[in-house]
């Protein structure tokens, strides 16, 4: 199973995900159902906001879970 693990940088950082959503100009449900792991199909766009507000590299949002 593949997990983001946006809760876990976001708290590394102190930020909140009302403030990433202000910093991406995604919606705040969006980044709540990434946080959440919610999410089936991750959009490319999305993944790329996220990572240019959070200045991480991709490999570090996701783990594989077996």
């Amino acid at each position: 199973m593949v997990v983001l693990l946006l809760d876990k940088i976001l708290e590394k950082q102190g930020m909140s995900r009302y403030e990433l959503a202000k910093r991406t100009g995604i919606t705040f449900q969006i980044i709540d159902n990434y946080y959440k792991n919610k999410v089936v199909r991750y959009d490319s766009y999305v993944l790329e906001r996220i990572c240019i507000a959070l200045n991480c590299d991709i490999k570090e949002l996701f783990e594989l879970r077996k």
